[in-house]
């Protein structure tokens, strides 16, 4: 029997990232509550709840499967996390939901996990078959599918260009509508197929022809730049004074917005002129690393309570850069 793609598969293997950087900006004390908004494998919860042993982590996540899998890898913790499915956008309403005004820190790490990489039937990557789908909550809302017939050819190249950063956007939309008419999309090595017509197979820069428009699709099917930027509004009202937020992003389109948040000195100092990146050895271990960033910053609003030692050691951002 098939699995349904919500349910946990067997393997759910997933290297954190950026573990201990992320963890030392956060700083956890004990008797903190902290926010973790991508639970994921929960790496990252179970480091804070190991770094402080009196801390309590809200665990939140839109994948359904990666809750499941989690709260069974962190039961020795179970009086310490509160587990909770929902979107980014829905973080102060949930928080209300439980009667906690503020955290104490805030930890995102951005973009689609390995598991969900790995899964065929999520549609999320061209290297294994499975249906058009990448919905991060299988459970609900519009599939990539369901996005390739809504959008007009036009709409579809503007999706691809500003979300995926393809050049030959306009290309790419024509021969996936063509394929699309011709009954010749039903699944991911369809789409994969369809854009190596457009844009032919070479690589560019080591990167497959097609990552750039399931990178786009992706993005647009979970609504994930908007997510985080209704979260980063939201940031400054649910961290304390003195608590931490930070950012692990893959691509420079979050990290823009991540960048431009922390830019607020009325609410935040950036404990990160530049971001943190992976060493050579996670990177050599972990090759997904390699594009993650890390951006972190305090809360303003108690001086007093800000030790300018937190500041990570790093060479002052060229303007423009990110």
């Amino acid at each position: 029997m098939s699995m349904p793609a919500y349910e946990t598969p067997p393997e759910f293997h997933h290297l954190t990232v950026l573990k201990r950087e992320a963890v030392d900006a956060l700083s956890p004390k004990n008797g903190g509550v902290y926010v973790d908004l991508t639970l994921g494998a929960g790496g990252h919860t179970e480091a804070i709840l190991e770094r402080a042993p009196g801390a309590r982590v809200i665990a939140f996540d839109r994948d359904p499967s990666a809750i499941i899998y989690a709260r069974g890898r962190l039961e020795r913790f179970q009086s310490r996390i509160t587990f909770v499915q929902s979107r980014f956008s829905e973080l102060s309403e949930q928080l209300a939901r439980l009667g906690v005004e503020h955290v104490d820190g805030l930890l995102a790490d951005l973009g689609v996990s390995s598991p969900q990489l790995d899964q065929a039937a999520r549609g999320m990557s061209f290297r294994r078959e499975g249906p058009l789908d990448m919905r991060m909550d299988p459970t609900e809302g519009e599939t990539a599918a369901d996005l390739l017939v809504r959008l007009t050819q036009d709409e579809l190249a503007d999706v691809i260009y500003h979300l995926g950063e393809e050049r030959r956007s306009r290309r790419v939309a024509r021969c996936i509508k063509q394929a699309l008419d011709a009954g010749e999309l039903e699944t991911t090595f369809d789409l994969r197929r369809a854009i190596v017509r457009a844009v032919g197979p070479r690589r560019v820069g080591g990167i497959d022809p097609a990552t750039r428009t399931f990178q786009a699709l992706r993005l647009a099917v979970n609504r994930e730049l908007e997510e985080l930027t209704l979260l980063l509004k939201q940031c400054a009202d649910v961290v304390s004074p003195g608590g931490v937020a930070a950012f692990i992003s893959f691509h420079s389109l979050e990290d823009r917005l991540v960048k431009r948040a922390f830019l607020d000195k009325g609410a935040w100092q950036r404990l990160t002129k530049k971001p943190i990146v992976a060493t050579l050895e996670e990177q050599a271990e972990n090759p997904r690393s390699r594009s993650a960033k890390l951006r972190a910053a305090f809360r303003r609003g108690a001086p007093e309570e800000f030790d300018a030692s937190l500041e990570f050691d790093a060479e002052e951002e060229d303007s423009g850069s990110y």
